[in-house]
């Protein structure tokens, strides 16, 4: 007894602690959480990051390099050159084998180079510009998208979760009228096709049951995905599927102001635009002569012996101060073709800028209509919910007083269910068209 209370004051506060990291979340919480945890707004934020040493590289290209050069040779044999023997008082006609030089040689050498004139590194430095701002803009988009896929992900939680409820609550109440039944058919008062038919329903609410729960563990584990928690992480929903449905409702934003510049995907277009008007100055620069200066210093030793590192080595200086002047001259109209493909590639994403301004504005007229039909149906919904619960009682009543048949009370649980369920989706489709329409006028 002793240790096994030892053993709960160890266990109690760990338990505590694994609480205590429960996320728990609502609707923005976590939508805050996922764009810093999801696992595409993580490389989103990294895109930029690589965006932006990218720019660097670029403009790193046209700054001084400096590059070093150590070389070392060994003639291991040296090659024999034959020379007339009366340079050195020989007979004449004759020739006097000599080796040049000393076995061994090193040289080291450093250049500095500069590139003073280079029209594609001008346009290549403004495309990094254009270049930074699609991957803020990519981020962006990403960000959206992964709002989106939170505000589904909690919706359809919550959906589940009150799936379960229902069809518990739908399972109670025909295990009691399944009972009565049967005690009154076992009596005598009763058919046995009253018996079957309850039966029956019972068993297609007892699988939807068994449904809704495996699809409440799915739910969560989607959820738990798009927020960058581990899959099995036992994340608690704060928020009720009811309330925040009403929070959705808001019909003012049907007449709010749409500033086109805002929309993430025109400037995604835009952006493309400005890369395409970007190739064709590159396509052009082509033709344009390039400058570029160089100086180095260097030098050589000699020897028989491998000396060139002892203090005493002599070492013979030397330096260079030049310059590079590339001038393009004739590509068999090779550029000219370039250029022209750039200028068909740059009045294509003219004609693809036109057509996407249209494509958002269509898009934009189609998610007020689908926001105002969510909204109408969410209201149809609730007062078909009344109705059909209205309906089932009276049924009930009915039959337990012999005045309806198993079959009129199946017939109105069965709309009873439908009702249900239809009322469900329709809260999720508010919140759901609701963050559609906000993605895309994106204030």
């Amino acid at each position: 007894m002793r240790n096994t209370l030892i053993s709960l004051l160890l266990i109690l506060p760990w338990l505590a602690s694994a609480q205590d990291t429960i996320p728990s979340l609502s609707l923005d919480e976590a939508i805050s959480y996922a764009l810093e945890h999801n696992y595409s707004a993580i490389n989103a934020s990294r895109d930029i990051l690589d965006a932006q040493k990218q720019k660097w590289e670029t403009i790193a290209t046209g700054l001084p390099q400096i590059s070093g050069a150590v070389s070392y040779q060994n003639q291991l044999k040296q090659p024999v050159s034959q020379i007339p023997a009366e340079f050195f008082g020989g007979e004449p006609g004759t020739y006097q084998e000599v080796v040049f030089g000393q076995a061994q040689s090193m040289s080291a050498t450093a250049t500095l180079r500069q590139q003073i004139f280079d029209g594609s590194y001008i346009v290549g430095v403004q495309a990094t510009k254009t270049f930074l701002e699609y991957s803020q803009n990519n981020k962006e988009k990403t960000a959206l998208d992964v709002r989106k896929s939170v505000v589904e992900a909690y919706g359809n939680v919550l959906l589940a979760q009150e799936s379960v409820l229902i069809s518990e609550r739908n399972k109670a109440t025909l295990e009691e009228n399944l009972y009565e039944t049967k005690r009154i058919y076992e009596n005598g008062l009763g058919d046995e096709e009253s018996v079957d038919q309850l039966q029956i329903t019972l068993s297609t609410v007892d699988n939807q049951l068994k449904n809704a729960r495996r699809m409440e563990e799915i739910t969560l584990q989607m959820l738990n995905l798009v927020l960058g928690l581990p899959i099995e992480s036992p994340t608690v929903l704060t928020e009720n599927l009811d309330d925040l449905t009403q929070r959705q409702i808001d019909l003012g934003l049907i007449d709010s102001e749409f500033n086109i510049e805002n929309n993430v995907d025109y400037k995604m277009a835009a952006n493309l635009n400005e890369q395409r008007f970007l190739e064709l100055k590159l396509a052009k620069s082509r033709a344009l002569p390039t400058l570029n200066a160089f100086v180095n210093y260097g030098g050589n030793s000699f020897s028989n012996n491998f000396t060139f590192l002892d203090s005493g080595q002599q070492w013979f200086g030397s330096s260079i101060l030049g310059v590079d002047l590339n001038i393009p001259i004739f590509s068999s109209l090779g550029r000219s073709a370039s250029t022209q493909r750039a200028k068909i590639a740059l009045e294509k994403a003219k004609t693809q800028f036109t057509e996407a301004q249209a494509q958002i504005r269509l898009q934009l007229e189609s998610a007020k209509s689908d926001y105002i039909l969510a909204i109408e149906q969410y209201g149809t919904s609730k007062d078909n919910l009344e109705l059909a619960e209205r309906i089932e009682k009276k049924n009930q009543i009915k039959y337990s007083e012999g005045l309806a048949t198993s079959f009129e009370l199946r017939q109105a649980q069965t709309q009873l269910y439908s009702s249900q369920q239809e009322y469900l989706q329709s809260m999720v489709d508010v919140i759901n068209k609701k963050t559609e329409l906000e993605n895309i006028i994106n204030q």
